[in-house]
């Protein structure tokens, strides 16, 4: 029979929307919504246009007319201009369009081919406010359409084997919006360009569809490490400048003013897609992470999604740790409220009472210089609670009272920092208001849907309330997310926590032994290990590692107590009790 795919002759438009203000790319999506349902979409329909998809801030379109195209391009600037006008510099959009004709491939409700893939090439060429059109187009419109053309010449355009001549239609003005990359005066200056850019992800594949696939998880990315409020993020309408290029890391650093690079690819093989992500120091071109995700190719939103949100979750926890550790390889050398914050998170992470001491310091003093910062208060409240229920305090309840005031203000301080809600959830776990602790564990995953400790942490409370279940799905997608996290001590006592209440005793001897292995300072994993051991009938083995235990935890009313504080089931109390009774713990 014949191929079913049907190829035809169109005009292609691609619309490029964003708002260029990295600090706000988290509260932009109404925004952006609304730019594509209430002006692309029924300015294209007024022109004959179709919107074939919409990925992120790109809308793809279609006309059967060229000219229409071209007139529709210039309506779709003129509303977005204008609508800018009413707002905020922060709130503006930058619009880009580029505009093809060529051949292309319908199949399944969506187009593809090379008239769709330099149209897009030539979006990304485009300035704010500003159309870009191929010298095909050009060459059908001129004379049709009241407008001047600025010759661009001809342009080397990614994974197309041939120069493209490239107009600018419309003369040479641009928008001056907030945000956008920095002329003369030279790249913004981000907190000692500690901020991270995200370079548009390579799409390897001969496969054009791809291309969308690689920008999208390239967007996603941007506005999910914008949501975290720990580090600047560079805004996409700045780091797609370099679509196509074969950059040079350091030189990126030093014109958009930042320490990190991610860098990316996408590359489909039959009915499997490879994403790479390398994390880099950008005046070394040292690579702090570097992985590979092999995933099915079903439906390509839902493996957006997934690995969007795997690999900001593998970022975070990296790029906090490279910076923890190279500031504390320096003496202070300033009252720097940042250098504080990140000596203290030094310090916390170290898990034992002299370095929870010196963290608390190291937070106080950052917000004595700004009293106003709430990842420093957020860590605080995290700091001085953990104090309490570890046993480092002399007066537990003082401390649960403050790390509760100082995670409210917190939350006060930024209501979309997803660390200020996963402070306020553990202070309200351990003080037993088991519902407002699971309302902000799930906001933080609101605000940021790669956090997995908040998972980690949600499923403790599921645990707490009676669901090991649950508690074991969430704690493993947390450990998913973050495999190599410096908390993992903690986490693992989640999925002993679980696999001890379901009566899997050696499941739960596993994860107990290997979070004490990662942290013997940590006595949580332990006590399962303990208990498990016990229920088991292997005494000497339970006496082994209760000389371990009590070297943490002196006696059994300490433990008790504390279990008391998270469960809500006394029979759950009572299990892990009878274990670590039947070792020998009193």
């Amino acid at each position: 029979s014949r191929d079913r795919v049907r190829r035809r002759l169109a005009a292609i438009l691609v619309a490029g929307y964003s708002r260029p203000s990295s600090g706000d790319e988290a509260d932009s999506f109404a925004g952006l919504r609304a730019v594509l349902t209430e002006i692309i979409e029924p300015v294209v329909q007024e022109f004959g246009g179709d919107v074939v998809n919409s990925t992120g801030e790109r809308a793809l379109t279609e006309f059967g007319s060229v000219v229409e195209a071209a007139r529709c391009a210039v309506a779709l600037r003129d509303a977005v201009m204008a609508r800018n006008t009413s707002l905020a510099p922060e709130q503006r959009v930058a619009l880009r369009i580029g505009v093809n004709l060529g051949d292309i491939i319908a199949e399944a409700g969506d187009i593809f081919g090379d008239g769709v893939n330099i149209a897009a090439r030539i979006e990304a060429l485009a300035d704010p406010g500003t159309i870009c059109v191929s010298g095909i187009v050009h060459d059908q419109i001129v004379g049709k359409v009241d407008l001047d053309f600025a010759d661009l010449g001809p342009q080397d355009l990614k994974n197309i084997n041939r120069p493209i001549r490239v107009f600018r239609m419309g003369g040479d003005a641009t928008e001056t919006l907030a945000g956008e990359k920095a002329g003369p005066d030279g790249p913004p200056k981000f907190d000692e360009r500690r901020a991270i850019a995200v370079l548009p992800f390579d799409n390897f594949s001969h496969d054009p569809e791809q291309e969308f696939f690689a920008d999208g998880i390239t967007e996603d990315i941007i506005s999910l490490l914008a949501g975290w409020r720990a580090f600047p993020v560079i805004a996409r309408n700045s780091t797609f400048t370099y679509k196509g290029q074969h950059v040079d890391v350091k030189k990126v650093g030093e014109e958009l003013g930042v320490r990190y690079v991610l860098e990316g690819s996408v590359r489909k093989s039959g009915h499997r897609v490879r994403v790479t992500a390398q994390l880099i120091q950008a005046d070394t071109g040292h690579h702090i992470m570097a992985e590979r995700y092999d995933r099915d190719l079903t439906d390509l939103f839902d493996l957006q999604d997934e690995i969007v949100a795997t690999i900001a979750g593998a970022i975070e926890p990296e790029l906090l740790k490279f910076e923890r550790d190279r500031i504390a390889e320096h003496p202070q050398h300033n009252e720097d409220a940042y250098d504080f914050y990140q000596r203290g998170l030094w310090h916390h992470y170290r898990q034992n009472k002299a370095d929870n001491i010196e963290a608390q310091a190291h937070f106080r003093r950052a917000l004595a210089i700004d009293a106003q910062y709430p990842q420093a208060t957020a860590a605080l409240s995290i700091a001085v609670c953990n104090a309490a229920y570890l046993g480092w305090s002399e007066n537990p309840e003082r401390n649960y009272a403050e790390a509760d005031e100082l995670a409210q203000r917190a939350t006060s301080l930024d209501p979309r920092f997803p660390n200020a809600h996963f402070a306020l959830g553990l202070v309200c776990m351990w003080t037993k208001r088991s519902d407002r602790a699971l309302a902000a564990f799930n906001e933080a995953i609101n605000l940021n849907p790669s956090f997995a400790a908040a998972y980690v942490l949600l499923g403790q409370m599921h645990l707490y309330r009676g669901d090991p279940e649950e508690a074991l799905s969430l704690a493993e997608k947390g450990i998913r997310l973050s495999p190599t996290d410096p908390r993992m001590f903690i986490w693992l006592t989640a999925l002993a926590g679980a696999q001890y209440q379901m009566r899997h005793y050696e499941a739960a001897i596993e994860p107990g032994r290997r979070s004490w292995t990662l942290n013997r300072n940590w006595p949580g994993g332990l006590r399962y290990v303990v208990a498990g051991l016990a229920e088991l009938g292997r005494m000497d083995e339970a006496a082994a590692a209760l000389a371990e235990l009590r070297k943490l935890n002196a006696n059994l009313a300490f433990v008790e107590g504390n279990l008391k504080r998270l469960f809500s089931d006394d029979a759950a109390v009572d299990h892990i009790l009878d274990g670590l009774r039947k070792a020998g713990f009193a």
